[in-house]
């Protein structure tokens, strides 16, 4: 058991650090007013590397480890805590991770340098109008096979990160459709799909009241055709895919929730070492002092989750150690506790920032509006979450939803 850094984590994590600080922290008020992310910050993370960095370096990837990965992911969530561009970041890095891993070599060539160069676009498009985190219940997205062995897509997807950044930069959504539809979760497949352009891809637009730095929105596919190249690795191994997919991002929401919060924590301390009412500092009473050391439990415990998520994800991965349950159980724990905890910490603050903390003048109001998503939803709600892990503790006889 150990609980250090290597060398080369250490170093990652301060040049992230360094890097986020100087040129990400300052300039968050910016992105959450425009709803944008400058293209001058995209490429300078392309120029860092933080684009896509889990691709493969001949992809222009860094062919990063899961644990690096999610490094980088607390440390842009300590410097951008509306979480716009963590969240671009974790979509990239997650989701590029699982198309380096399972895409043919020619459409990796295709799409992959050209994202991984922040000149393009890679999202994850699996949530319908019906729901999301239910994938064999509700995806109505359909993928025929033709004659000529290419296909035509057919569905709509909705409140999907990305749409207007997918739209100006092109690149691909990995789209989950259903591919047989008689053989449950092994009748899903995964598709490249480029909107941008697209004659047979009408888009849409959600305004979110959080992380609106990122766009959020939906596309319909009709009569879209498609080639075959552009099947994500095997025909109805999809489902599986994504679960994969999920598992990493949750580490890095995980990291990023982590970052966000330490970042609210530091604000409300030195705010409550200067700020004196009866005569003393706030921070000498109990009433937020005790406050303030359990949120500050609760961070560090939601890091060893989180670490402990993507430290397994590495060994299954370069050792075979653990199997993809076990790493989706330990990235659903993270999932579960991160967001709640990050939530609670910028709540807390807020409280101690009294009318302070109600102003834009504090950037705690972003940092709400921005972790409230990852509780709601972001890659499965919180009770998808608890699901996952009572199926471990108590047996899929007893949890399964279907039964």
């Amino acid at each position: 058991m150990d609980f250090g850094w290597t060398k080369e984590e250490q170093m990652w994590r301060k040049a992230v650090h360094d890097f986020a600080q100087k040129k990400i922290a300052p300039r968050t008020r910016e992105i959450d007013d425009n709803s944008h992310i400058p293209e001058d910050i995209i490429e300078a993370m392309a120029d860092m590397g933080l684009w896509a960095p889990t691709v493969a370096e001949e992809y222009g990837g860094q062919g990063m480890s899961v644990t690096m990965a999610t490094i980088a992911a607390e440390e842009l969530g300590r410097a951008e805590i509306s979480l716009a561009l963590p969240v671009m970041y974790l979509v990239q890095a997650s989701w590029g991770f699982v198309f380096d891993r399972y895409a043919s070599a020619e459409l990796k060539r295709e799409i992959l340098p050209a994202v991984t160069a922040g000149k393009a676009f890679l999202g994850i498009a699996s949530t319908e109008p019906g729901g999301g985190s239910d994938i064999e219940g509700v995806t109505r997205c359909t993928g025929q096979r033709q004659p000529d062995g290419n296909w035509v897509l057919n569905g709509e997807k909705l409140y999907i990160s990305g749409i207007k950044e997918a739209q100006r930069m092109g690149g691909a959504y990995m789209t989950l459709v259903r591919t047989d539809p008689d053989a449950g979760h092994k009748g899903f497949s995964f598709f490249a799909v480029d909107i941008k352009d697209n004659p047979q891809v009408s888009t849409t637009l959600i305004h979110n009241w959080g992380r609106t730095g990122i766009s959020t929105g939906g596309f319909n596919m009709q009569e879209m055709p498609l080639a075959d190249r552009y099947l994500i690795g095997e025909e109805g191994r999809g489902f599986y895919y994504a679960m994969e997919g999920y598992t990493y991002a949750r580490a890095l929401i995980g990291a990023t929730c982590c970052g966000a919060a330490e970042t609210a924590l530091k604000l409300g301390v030195d705010y409550i070492r200067q700020r004196k009412s009866f005569g003393k500092p706030l921070a000498a009473y109990q009433g937020i002092n005790f406050p303030a050391a359990e949120r500050y439990t609760d961070i560090e415990s939601a890091r060893l989750l989180t670490y402990k998520a993507a430290w397994m994800a590495d060994q299954m991965y370069s050792k075979g150690a653990f199997k993809p349950k076990d790493t989706a159980l330990f990235g659903a724990m993270a999932k579960l506790r991160a967001p709640i905890m990050a939530f609670e910490t910028f709540n807390e603050v807020a409280n101690w920032l009294g009318a302070m903390g109600y102003t834009k003048e504090y950037p705690i109001e972003m940092g709400i509006r921005g972790v409230r998503s990852y509780s709601i939803g972001a890659e499965g709600g919180m009770n998808i979450m608890r699901m996952i892990i009572a199926r471990e503790l108590i047996g899929n006889e007893y949890t399964n939803p279907r039964r």
